[in-house]
């Protein structure tokens, strides 16, 4: 699965999530989960459970201490389905 798709998927994944609309329109691989898109550390778990579900992948707490950014979960994502 490339970057670009994963991203996609994400993107879907973390909409329902967000408080900042602004920040979510100019979603990149450098956008902070918190800082931009005002996403507080509850849905922050909820979000890992999608993304396992979706990814079909099992996130252990260390990489879920990490998935902060949209880089850092596309990293996750791309070392699990590798894995």
């Amino acid at each position: 699965m490339t970057k670009k798709e994963i991203i996609s998927k994400l993107t879907t994944i973390v909409k329902p999530y967000i408080q900042n609309e602004e920040g979510f329109k100019n979603i990149s691989e450098n956008t902070d989960f918190i800082n931009d898109l005002e996403i507080n550390s509850a849905n922050l778990v909820d979000i890992v459970l999608d993304v396992e579900d979706e990814f079909n992948i099992e996130i252990d707490n260390d990489s879920m201490e990490k998935m902060l950014s949209v880089k850092a979960v596309v990293g996750i994502i791309q070392e699990k389905q590798s894995a």
